[in-house]
């Protein structure tokens, strides 16, 4: 189980992205929290550990519903960089990995407009 929690639902990944989260047999998404950025260390601190509990709740859920042998659990963590930071540390402390997506970023200028595009390459994991 891959949980998604960034700004970009995995419904509306491309096909790369979505095939390369197969790995993980299901994608649960959380939305990003909206950082406040007047927040101190502390409350960064205390919303990394509300994600945390709330992601460890999601992967024994998945395992009470699923009953397999064998579980792929990851977190698919993008945004905030002290909310990332602080939430990465507390899960890979319990040995679950953390992954951030890669892109090539294309710009394209057509008519004085500039468009960027990210292409997904793969995920990375946070080591």
């Amino acid at each position: 189980m891959l949980i998604n929690l960034s700004n970009h639902p995995s419904d509306n990944w491309g096909l790369k992205q979505t095939n390369a989260s197969f790995e993980f047999n299901h994608v649960e998404d959380i939305p990003f929290p909206a950082i406040d950025p007047a927040s101190s260390n502390e409350e960064i601190a205390e919303m990394a550990e509300d994600y945390f509990y709330l992601c460890l709740k999601m992967f024994e859920e998945y395992v009470l519903n699923v009953k397999q042998d064998e579980y792929n659990f990851a977190v698919h963590i993008q945004g905030e960089f002290t909310f990332v930071y602080a939430l990465v540390n507390l899960l890979k402390k319990e040995g679950i990995r953390c992954v951030a997506s890669t892109t090539k970023r294309i710009v394209e200028e057509k008519d004085g407009k500039k468009t960027v595009l990210f292409d997904f390459v793969q995920f990375r994991e946070y080591k």
